[in-house]
């Protein structure tokens, strides 16, 4: 009976080893380690998370732990796309994607909450364009700063000179709700792109090995 037992284990641990090695999925293979930068969905959540911090900073101390929560969730969604990017699968990646999701919509509700509890101010139809701010250039600045820390080409020589502009008083529950929208729209939309791939991977994997 052991015998039979031992042999049924050597067994199973002969078809182990003769089983093929699982293909490593080439889709995540990158030439650029911060090729994230590229990214409209990283651009636009970091463009929150210094605008929320902005926001944060100006809250009475004793608001300690909305201003803790609000920016951890901010740094959350940016730090995730970059993991995720790390990632070597394609299905690793998007499940990162789904925890930054995931703290946007934290980040949503924290937004939410300080309209109602009066801690930010709603101006109807306000935009990012009333405080000067353009999402793709600001997605130049951005990528050049993080590229390089020499002086770059263009009419903004570094992040704080871009953000000078944005005063704390004008943002606007709008302005957040804008950015938080277009952030998750993109976050999607890359979402939908990578499932596509993952799902013409298999199919070329498939059609190789029938």
């Amino acid at each position: 009976m052991v015998e039979d037992v031992i042999q049924a284990q050597i067994n199973k641990t002969l078809q182990e080893l003769s089983r093929p090695k699982k293909p490593v999925e080439k889709s995540r293979i990158s030439q650029t380690p911060n090729g994230y930068i590229f990214l409209v969905a990283w651009s636009n959540a970091s463009l929150l998370r210094v605008l929320n911090k902005k926001f944060t900073d100006s809250l009475p101390k004793s608001l300690y732990r909305l201003k803790s929560q609000s920016d951890d969730a901010c740094r959350s969604v940016v730090a995730n796309i970059e993991e995720g990017f790390a990632r070597q699968t394609t299905s690793e990646y998007i499940s990162f994607l789904g925890y930054s999701r995931a703290s946007l919509i934290e980040e949503k509700g924290d937004i939410q909450r300080s309209l109602q509890d009066g801690l930010l101010k709603s101006v109807p139809k306000s935009s990012l364009r009333d405080v000067e701010i353009g999402l793709d250039e600001w997605h130049e600045v951005l990528k050049k700063s993080v590229i390089s820390n020499r002086d770059f080409k263009g009419n903004y020589r570094n992040l704080e000179e871009y953000l000078e502009r944005v005063e704390t008083e004008n943002l606007t529950y709008e302005i957040f709700i804008e950015l938080i929208n277009k952030t998750d729209w993109n976050i999607r939309k890359l979402v939908e792109s990578l499932e596509k791939k993952m799902s013409q991977d298999k199919k070329t994997l498939y059609e190789k090995f029938k």
